[in-house]
């Protein structure tokens, strides 16, 4: 089955480099109509120019697609409104929003500024938000919509110095956990990419051998097809790099209940190997379900 998505419309932000760029020249490859978003800065977010979003639009142009770039930060409320204002006003709606824009302040927790905390997860988490919620009434209304959020590693697994990047990049599954019950009913599914890419990002963090075999397009076909009308999965995690991908998920242990009478810190103490002890392990997809486990026969 060939995958097209003609007559789409697909925002991509932080679309200017890597995993972003490559994200939105295969969408358009496939015939979405792609606003690049990129307000072109450093990876720490600092400075600006067109020039990185510019590129990317020359690109597709010269490939025989469409695009428009904007150049708007998604760490502003009215900034990340004016994305979606981007689609809406060139091509007349918004089916699509792959939410990759992000920065980097890394430093050890004790040595971190509180600003530098701050600034990346308004990158990550509330950028991802303000943007996904400026799009989703209009995909709501449309009765389809596809949403992506680039969690990370960092956030699933945990990295030495990244507390702000990892928080960030955790919480955007919360954000999807929820989006996923509130939109399924309207056809608006979202998923969660935990992309391993070499990219701006992560070239001071690995070998360069290992860099040679993360291309950043060897993620976009995870992305494109959690953007497609053939994805009907709605509120899992993906993991994508190197070409290989995978889906992850959190598992509960079967845990020990402590029935007829009041638990004792004893009791925990007593029996932590078997209230740790995974291999009878249950997945739940909403919180309702764990709470119908702990309290059910009691």
């Amino acid at each position: 089955m060939t995958v097209r998505f003609d007559n789409r419309v697909a925002i991509v932000t932080g679309a200017g480099n890597g995993l972003g760029r490559a994200h939105a020249l295969l969408l358009a490859s496939r015939g979405a109509k792609v606003v690049v978003n990129d307000p072109g800065g450093a990876v720490d977010g600092k400075g600006g120019d067109h020039a990185a979003a510019d590129k990317v639009v020359a690109e597709i142009k010269a490939a025989g697609g469409q695009a428009v770039p904007n150049y708007d930060s998604v760490a502003d409320p009215k900034s990340a409104a004016n994305i979606v204002k981007t689609a809406v006003d060139t091509y007349g709606t918004v089916d699509i929003v792959v939410n990759n824009a992000g920065v980097l302040r890394d430093k050890t927790f004790h040595n971190m500024t509180v600003e530098d905390f701050e600034f990346v997860v308004k990158v990550h988490f509330l950028g991802t938000a303000y943007v996904t919620h400026a799009a989703w009434p209009i995909m709501r209304a449309n009765a389809y919509g596809r949403v992506v959020v680039t969690s990370s590693n960092s956030g699933i697994y945990g990295t030495f110095g990244q507390a702000n990047y990892g928080g960030a990049k955790l919480a955007v599954v919360g954000f999807m956990n929820s989006l996923r019950l509130e939109g399924q009913k309207y056809n608006v599914l979202i998923n969660a990419l935990a992309p391993v890419a070499a990219t701006r990002m992560t070239e001071s963090l690995m070998t360069p051998e290992a860099l040679a075999k993360l291309r950043p397009e060897f993620v976009s076909p995870m992305v494109a097809y959690l953007c497609s009308e053939q994805c009907q999965r709605t509120g899992d995690i993906w993991s994508a790099g190197a070409g290989t991908f995978a889906r992850i998920e959190y598992r509960e242990a079967e845990g020990l209940r402590i029935a007829g009478r009041a638990p004792t810190i004893e009791d925990v103490v007593d029996n932590i190997e078997k209230i740790a002890d995974v291999s009878a392990s249950r997945v739940f997809r909403t919180s309702g379900e764990e709470v119908a486990a702990v309290v059910g026969g009691s």
